[in-house]
């Protein structure tokens, strides 16, 4: 059962949604700042913002990253085929439409309680090409025809980690087999010192893609504190040198790694394989106050 809560936008009151779904407690709170723009957390962990008049806008850091991706994912404007593992608040798949009119994109998202919050609160342009699928994220991608995506997009948290079974080498096995030769993957991850899951995120998927481009805050990559850093793979040539200055001129600046650093960064940690792997780590309390 929801139930809401007033906050000031401008000079009117207005309600916050809370209501469970059955990843836990969702809440939709308002921005006060923009007209119709909204915050979703899930037991009071941010996990997406959406302006419904501007979808091209990306408040949070880490989506911004991987809006950078979807930008250079082909020539700017091109429609292009997207699949989302994970689907918060369809955030990514709002500024795909927005940004590459006629793209057309599958939302894959666990949690079929939020699904239907997010479609009741925050409607999607029903002139998007966006088909939302309510399973798990490895079950869905199974579904995805060999070959039909231009990029595959990662973002899975649960109880604000990302499940083991979407870490492993077999995991992307399945990813590899549902990008276009020239596809890229990217993936949203969390981590902090000593940094042990990240590492072992960067062999996992250099054992599986040629080309590889981690985009991060500094401390974050020099394990200084807890953070997101966006994992970016393919088999064709990446474009290191736009993402770089994209993630340089950001809000919140970020550095890019890639190549033969990026494989030293690893420190010798080994593939992820599905009998071995662990979800990601607890984030500190910290993080979200």
């Amino acid at each position: 059962m929801g139930r809401s809560r007033n906050t000031r936008r401008g000079s009117a009151a207005v309600e916050a949604v809370v209501e469970a779904v059955d990843g836990g407690l969702a809440q939709l709170v308002p921005d006060p700042d923009r007209g119709r723009a909204w915050t979703l957390l899930i037991d009071g962990a941010p996990q997406s913002h959406v302006d419904l008049d501007d979808p091209a806008y990306l408040s949070f850091e880490y989506q911004r990253r991987l809006g950078h991706v979807i930008d250079l994912v082909a020539p700017p404007g091109k429609p292009v085929h997207v699949v989302h593992l994970g689907g918060g608040a369809f955030t990514l798949a709002r500024y795909a439409a927005a940004t590459r009119p006629r793209s057309t994109q599958q939302v894959v998202e666990r949690d079929a309680g939020l699904v239907q919050l997010v479609r009741r609160q925050l409607p999607v342009d029903p002139g998007a090409r966006i088909r939302v699928r309510s399973a798990d994220a490895r079950v869905g991608l199974a579904k995805v025809p060999d070959g039909w995506a231009d990029l595959v997009i990662a973002d899975v948290f649960s109880a604000a980690r990302t499940p083991a079974h979407l870490t492993s080498v077999e995991f992307l096995d399945e990813v590899r087999r549902a990008l276009k030769p020239s596809g890229m993957y990217a993936a949203n991850l969390a981590d902090g010192p000593p940094l042990a899951h990240l590492r072992g995120q960067i062999a996992t998927a250099a054992a599986r893609f040629g080309e590889l481009a981690l985009i991060a805050d500094a401390a974050v990559l020099r394990g200084k504190r807890f953070g997101n850093a966006v994992l970016v793979a393919s088999d064709a040539p990446l474009p290191v040198a736009e993402l770089t200055r994209r993630a340089a001129s950001d809000p919140h600046p970020g550095r890019v790694e890639h190549g033969r650093g990026l494989i030293d960064f690893t420190g010798g940690a080994l593939p992820v394989t599905d009998e071995a792997a662990v979800a990601s780590p607890v984030p500190p309390p910290s993080v979200f106050r």
